[in-house]
Parts: structure tokens; C-alpha cells; sequence
């Protein structure tokens, strides 16, 4: 079986971080346009620079077996999309996507098979208040009652100015601590990460490591290599901070939550978070479909993978009855965490 025929060139090339030299991240596959050739491709591309499939401990080969079977030259695009689509799901990484031009495969079980354990509109309605809260950089902010400072960020992807989150703390200064509220964030960037944890440290710490491929085999990686956060020179906050989390709480968001646990003014109260710790990359298929996979690895302070999420310190879910009574059991229950830690103080 030789899977390296020469055809057409598909290029793989990195889309995301350039946070660590990459070693041969510009390597070529050769092949035809064609549904043999696509999956060939697909699976050649992920055999070499996926990065998970000792710590998911996935048969990759086992996996060709299974789907090159399916494959037919006469097969559709739409045929040929479904089985390449199932084959990723193999992975099980909602960091594994496949673009179309009529469809986009995805795995979300990781946060579809759980409770969601929040509701936007409850609170808006209930919490926020029409009209009652600040925005700004799609941050949600407002002081809650009992003196405690809210904050609701969306997506990572939001950019927040400096100047914003000064704004932010020096409200909250004079409150008993400060809740921040990550629930149902998918992600976004590393570096607006790193912006906002920057705010909750006065030395610098070490924040994870991080692992880049240095060659084809599925344990071809460079030795773990140590990220730090450095404190703000600013305005930081130094009261107790709760962050909330869900299973939708994923990616940027993941390294987030990573990052805060480790400060000890800093409780994360929820559900485990959704994972998503490997850095994402993309490639093409020679008919022009995107192929997007984990690519780096990164890991929290203890050096253990965070794919899968992270446990929170107090576990904390959202009953229906008191949804349906405007309650959110995820804030309350941040609020009392803050309430002890300013009384104990």
C-alpha cells in the first residue's frame, strides 16, 4: 500500500501561534484529486502532526483500515465528506474540524453530553438587569449585591484594552472580591489570556508548558518547555477572585481557568471545563478542503495534559427548579465563596 503517490501537492502550514519555533511545519504530501487521494491525504496529514494519539491512546492504522474501506470513486463530495467527517470524530478533540464549502464536520459531545449549567438570558434578566451593567471589549460588568464586582467575558476573541480592565478594577476595588464569569467562552486568543491573568499576580509565575512536534512519529516532540505570566505593571486586584466555568468553557478558555488555579486568591467554582489544550493548526486537501487539528500540545504547571478539562475546586451545577425562579446556583455559590474569604480576612 503506498500512501505517498505523487499527484498534487497539498501543503501543510501552520494558521495560529507562533509562540515556539516549529520544526518542519512547511512538510508537503503529494496527491490526487480524487476520494482515495482526499482521504489519503486527511489521514496522512493527521498521522504525522496530530498530537494526541498516545495520550488518547487512538489506533490510527486501525482507524485507516476502518474508513479506507468505505471509500468508492464514485462516492459524492457530499458521501466522501460524511466518512472523512466520521473518521475525525474518531479523535474526539473539538479542536478537529473539516471545512466545505457546504459544510463544516465538528465534535462537540464534549460539551453536548453534559449539562450546560448556564443561561444567558436568566442572567441578563435576573443578574445583570436590562440596563443595569457596563459594557465593554464584550466584557459584561456591574457591582452585585453584596458589594461584590461581576464580570461576564464571552470569547477570548474579544479584544479588551488595558485601559478598559483599568476601569474594571478600580470599580471593584472597594468590593469584598470579584467574580469572573467564563461560562460557555469557547476561546479566543493566548495573548488576551495572558492580558487579563496578568491582572491577579504580583510575581511573575510559571503558567504551563507547552510541546511543539519535532518530526512525523506520534512521539516525535521537543522536551516540555516552561511558559510564564508576567504581572501587570498596572493596576492588578488583589482581593479573592471566583471564576465560574462550564463545560463550555474550551480552549483559550481552558488555559485561562489552567492558569488562574494555580494564584491563591483564586477559587474556580462550576463544572470541569470543556479541555481543548492543544494548539490548533490547518492544512488543505488537494480538493481545497481546510483541515483543522491539534497540533502542540500544552499542559498545566504539574506537567498532566488538560485536553480533557480541568476539575473546578468547588463543583457547583444549576438546578432546574431554581433556574425557573430566576436563581443561578453557579453565582450564588460564588458569591458565599467570597463572602468567607472576606470574612476569614
Amino acid at each position: 500500500m503506498d500512501r505517498l503517490n505523487v499527484y498534487t501537492r497539498v501543503l501543510l502550514c501552520s494558521v495560529l501561534m507562533s509562540l515556539l519555533p516549529l520544526a518542519s511545519c512547511d512538510v508537503e504530501y503529494d496527491y490526487a484529486d480524487n476520494p482515495a487521494g482526499n482521504f489519503e491525504a486527511l489521514w496522512q496529514i493527521l498521522d504525522d502532526r496530530y498530537c494526541f494519539f498516545e495520550y488518547k491512546e487512538i489506533d490510527w492504522d486501525e482507524v485507516y483500515t476502518q474508513y479506507k474501506s468505505r471509500i468508492k470513486s464514485h462516492m459524492s463530495d457530499q458521501q466522501l465528506f460524511d466518512v472523512l467527517a466520521e473518521m475525525l470524530a474518531e479523535l474526539k478533540d473539538g479542536h478537529v474540524n473539516l471545512y466545505s464549502s457546504f459544510n463544516t464536520a465538528r465534535y462537540w459531545k464534549w460539551f453536548e453530553d453534559y449539562e450546560q449549567n448556564f443561561d444567558i438570558n436568566l442572567l441578563t434578566r435576573c443578574y445583570l438587569e436590562p440596563g443595569g451593567y457596563n459594557i465593554v471589549g464584550g466584557i459584561y460588568y456591574k457591582i452585585m449585591p453584596n458589594n461584590i464586582g461581576y464580570l461576564y467575558y464571552g470569547s477570548f476573541s474579544n479584544p479588551i484594552g488595558d485601559g478598559n480592565l483599568d476601569e474594571i478594577l478600580a470599580l471593584f476595588t472597594s468590593c469584598e472580591g470579584m467574580i469572573i464569569d467564563v461560562r460557555d467562552n469557547g476561546g479566543g486568543t493566548l495573548t488576551t489570556v495572558s492580558q487579563i491573568a496578568s491582572r491577579f499576580t504580583n510575581e511573575k509565575i510559571l503558567s504551563g508548558y507547552v510541546q511543539h512536534k519535532t518530526g512525523t512519529g506520534h512521539n516525535d516532540f521537543s522536551p516540555l518547555t516552561p511558559t510564564y505570566l508576567e504581572p501587570y505593571r498596572g493596576i492588578r486586584y488583589q482581593k479573592p477572585v471566583v471564576v465560574l466555568v462550564n463545560r463550555s468553557s474550551f480552549s483559550a478558555t481552558n488555559n485561562f481557568i489552567s492558569i488562574m488555579r494555580e494564584l491563591p486568591q483564586v477559587t474556580i467554582v462550576g463544572d470541569r471545563s470543556g479541555g481543548g489544550s492543544g494548539l490548533p493548526f490547518s492544512s488543505e486537501l488537494p480538493n481545497g478542503w481546510s483541515v483543522r487539528f491539534s497540533a502542540c500540545p500544552v499542559y498545566g504547571v504539574d506537567k498532566q495534559h488538560t485536553e480533557f478539562g480541568i476539575e473546578p475546586d468547588i463543583y457547583q451545577s444549576m438546578s432546574i427548579d431554581n433556574m425557573l425562579l430566576g436563581i443561578d446556583d453557579i453565582i450564588e455559590r460564588g458569591y458565599e465563596v467570597i463572602l468567607q474569604s472576606a470574612q476569614a480576612h
